[in-house]
């Protein structure tokens, strides 16, 4: 776990975002800890809730890093059959 005063959060918000993809970031005021940093999908596994596909669609942005790979299907149409 990685612990850091306000003022190092403030002067480096990128790293400390980088270090919350290791784990927590514990944010200190005047030595004591006041804040944690987690990244989102740590916070929806630590609430116990569920990231959705859909709820990444409606999320203006930080979703660059997400994966979704479509399936490719290589059968061929078939004609309809009527009976």
């Amino acid at each position: 776990m990685v612990q850091m005063t306000s003022r190092e959060f403030n002067h480096d918000t990128a790293g400390a975002k980088r270090a919350a993809a290791e784990g927590p970031v514990v944010v200190t005021d005047r030595g004591q800890p006041s804040h944690v940093l987690l990244t989102y999908s740590d916070y929806l596994e630590l609430a116990g809730l569920r990231l959705d596909f859909t709820d990444l669609l409606g999320r203006p942005h930080g979703v660059e890093d997400v994966h979704f790979e479509v399936p490719t299907n290589r059968e061929l149409p078939r004609p309809a059959e009527f009976a």
